[in-house]
């Protein structure tokens, strides 16, 4: 079952979905309205987690592990996956966490409910809590989570800093902020190659997978091509009040992990 909600943001409220839909792009061209983006979502949801595991060759499965194994859970405090599309990440915690609440908020009805579906098949745990929210106006109390995650949907938040300080906003002080997410190759050569992939090969295989117009996987390629990444998103991070922020490249910067600190209270 998903849960959604409507109160205010420090009394763990339901987010009404039209809010989604405000704010700006946060660069570039393209387009990554609330309804745009929800919508998208929404069209290849079904087939969702088979296209991203045939086109990464299933690295995207060692990426989360990896991420996994950065996360500092060192107390009783539930954690938040945000963005948490079709759960992987927070089905991922649960399991190295089973005795943790595990709650994945995501805007994106129709990927919570496969969500909701994969946490059944893939884990005994009953920690695991889906929620319809913004994550833009998380529906959280202040220092509520000793972790915040996040992977592969930063770059779809149509405000990047806004996202970020919600992260920040509501885990704990000394709690972690993680972030994984494409990136860039800096090797010249593999670059240009991952480049073509993306933008070429990508999107053609997409539409035939997926049964829909290559929009979807056509916004990829453009939104990890104008989306901060590197030490660049690492001082997005420190911008939005993290300390001790380091980042992680995998599959020759493919894809980076970053991690942030919440500073404790003086």
């Amino acid at each position: 079952m998903v849960s959604s909600a409507t109160e205010t943001q420090n009394q763990h409220p339901k987010l009404d979905p039209g809010a989604l839909d405000s704010g700006a792009v946060d660069s570039g061209t393209v387009d990554k309205s609330g309804t745009r983006v929800r919508e998208m979502f929404r069209q290849i949801a079904p087939r969702y987690d088979a296209m991203n595991h045939l086109l990464s060759l299933s690295v995207d499965r060692y990426w989360r592990w990896r991420t996994v194994r950065m996360l500092r859970l060192d107390s009783d405090e539930p954690v938040l996956d945000t963005c948490t599309g079709t759960g992987d990440l927070a089905i991922a915690i649960a399991k190295k966490a089973p005795s943790l609440k595990i709650i994945g908020s995501d805007f994106c009805y129709a990927m919570l409910e496969i969500a909701c579906r994969k946490r059944r098949l893939q884990t005994a745990s009953e920690s695991i809590e889906f929620i319809e929210a913004d994550s833009q106006a998380l529906p959280f109390a202040d220092d509520s989570f000793q972790c915040v995650t996040v992977a592969f949907g930063l770059r779809n938040v149509t405000d990047t800093d806004r996202g970020l300080g919600e992260m920040r906003r509501v885990c704990t002080p000394g709690g972690q902020v993680v972030v994984l997410e494409f990136s860039r190759p800096r090797l010249i050569g593999l670059r240009q190659a991952y480049g073509f992939y993306f933008s070429h090969v990508l999107p053609r295989i997409g539409q035939w997978f997926a049964r829909n117009d290559k929009s979807a996987y056509k916004y990829l390629p453009e939104s990890v091509g104008q989306f901060p990444d590197g030490q660049a998103l690492a001082d997005r991070m420190t911008a939005a009040g993290l300390t001790d922020v380091r980042f992680t490249p995998l599959t020759f910067g493919v894809a980076t992990i970053y991690r942030g600190t919440k500073p404790k209270e003086a």
